[in-house]
């Protein structure tokens, strides 16, 4: 990353902390957005030099905007983009107020959208490369009780990411993302207390989920786009998309509702997919319990 500049949001703590940092260690000059003024600009002093705070809202339009311009003003481009700010407002479906998924849907959706449509338009517009990193989640791909605002957004971000990778390819700009895992303010009922973890590697700790990042920064990932990658602890797994399994056909055309209730249970027939709600969070290969 030496002679860069990148931005990431929500950098004042957790997973967007250790992004900035490993950036900054790695060369790059980095623009800290953190709504908390405090937290973000300690961030700020432990880069030092090379390191500005914005306080902007990344889900407002013209707060992306002044987020960019600062970007380009101070350090005279910008080459990645890392949208990591994010909150959770977690409850069941039926106890949701409309004010809770607002606001998770705002910051994680708008939080998106605003900076890398105004980071994407300035790439185009100067012919220059970019690269986008979207922070997706297991919650979005597999769905967690608890987490419909959450989770809806966080899918949206896995298919926002796919499709910026589609409409940015012909002017080599890059956009994937990331699920991670990892204790911070967030998930510390999951993932054990911030303070916690044995000695040694701590798999759970925040600062796992920036190498990856750095790397889908960097131009060494440049043959990449479009993929969400699971990053925590000491490992990578890559996501497959949602994929047709089965299908079933009537011939010669229209079904009649009678001849799909006679018929549907077929599609099931030989796949592992069990035709009632199930926890998609079983699925995960790593366990959100304190890893040994």
């Amino acid at each position: 990353m030496d002679g860069k500049v990148a931005i990431v949001t929500g950098a004042g703590r957790g997973i967007g902390r250790g992004e900035a940092l490993l950036l900054a260690r790695e060369g790059a000059r980095v623009v800290v957005n953190e709504l908390d003024a405090e937290a973000g600009q300690a961030v700020v002093d432990e880069i030092g030099d090379g390191a500005v705070l914005n306080t902007d809202d990344c889900s407002d339009v013209d707060g992306a905007e002044r987020l960019v311009r600062q970007a380009i003003d101070t350090f005279g481009g910008l080459d990645a983009l890392v949208n990591n700010a994010g909150i959770v407002r977690d409850r069941t479906l039926v106890k949701m107020t409309p004010e809770e998924w607002d606001a998770v849907v705002k910051v994680h959706l708008r939080g998106h959208y605003a900076p890398t449509h105004v980071a994407c338009a300035w790439w185009k517009e100067q012919g220059r490369p970019g690269h986008v990193v979207c922070t997706a989640s297991t919650s979005g791909l597999l769905g967690n009780f608890g987490q419909a605002n959450y989770g809806a957004a966080k899918a949206g971000i896995a298919a926002f990411a796919a499709i910026v990778a589609q409409e940015m390819w012909r002017y080599n700009v890059t956009c994937n993302a990331i699920a991670p895992a990892a204790r911070t303010r967030m998930t510390e009922g999951a993932y054990g207390s911030i303070s916690g973890g044995d000695e040694g590697f701590d798999f759970w700790h925040p600062d796992n989920v920036a190498p990856m990042v750095v790397y889908l920064s960097s131009d060494a990932s440049s043959h990449i786009s479009g993929k969400t990658f699971g990053v925590q602890g000491n490992v990578v797994e890559l996501y497959q998309p949602w994929t047709s399994f089965s299908e079933i056909v009537n011939e010669p055309g229209r079904w009649e509702p009678s001849d799909l209730a006679a018929r549907v249970d077929a599609l099931f027939d030989g796949f592992p997919i069990a035709k009632e709600a199930t926890n998609g969070m079983s699925r995960l290969r790593y366990t959100m319990t304190q890893r040994q």
